[in-house]
């Protein structure tokens, strides 16, 4: 093995690994409310250069601007290590997205504001993945996969995918042959060919 294939391979293992991180947590949303705290917390103390001249920017709101932009971070932060409390985190986001319209500078320049109120939006609109459900185990005089009241352990027997389009074969009736593209699976499937 070359130096090279360890150090991919790593890599892939990393990535992968930030990759499930990212899947189960509001990651989006957390990374716009935290970058939307840095113009809020920066604009008001900043100062521009103009040749000789010196710009100051700040104003009677640097306090509030301070406290604003460092809630919007710590709830950024939150949306991403507790997504439990995300809702809470996104109103949070929002409020304070709009209270820094009238307090620092025009919400950093409307910059601060439009990713503070995108991050809080995004964290409402966030829902984590429901889990697998492992199929359930028949009992003992159980044809397996169906239940005592008929159809499946999930429920009423529904048709999905290509069978759903199959005709229905009425009983007397032969049923009709498939075409020669169709192949069938180990579970009594039928999946086109390709």
């Amino acid at each position: 093995m070359s130096a090279e294939s360890t150090g991919s391979r790593t890599f892939t293992y990393w990535r992968l690994r930030f990759h499930d991180w990212r899947g189960s947590r509001p990651f989006w949303a957390g990374l716009f409310t935290l970058a939307g705290g840095g113009p809020i917390i920066y604009f008001p103390y900043a100062n521009m250069h103009l040749g000789n001249m010196t710009i100051a920017m700040s104003t009677t709101g640097g306090a509030g601007s301070l406290i604003i932009g460092v809630l919007l971070i710590t709830l950024g932060v939150t949306m991403w290590f507790h997504s439990v409390v995300r809702v809470f985190a996104g109103i949070a986001a929002i409020l304070l997205a709009l209270i820094s319209l009238p307090v620092s500078n025009i919400g950093g320049f409307v910059l601060g504001f439009l990713l503070s109120a995108l991050g809080g939006a995004l964290a409402l609109s966030w829902a984590p993945a429901k889990p697998d459900r492992a199929p359930a185990v028949p009992t003992e005089g159980e044809p397996e996969g169906v239940s005592p009241q008929g159809g499946t352990p999930d429920g009423p027997e529904r048709v999905s995918g290509f069978d759903a389009f199959q005709p229905a074969v009425v009983p007397g009736q032969q049923p009709a042959a498939h075409n020669d593209d169709t192949t069938v699976d180990a579970n009594g499937g039928r999946h086109r060919a390709g």
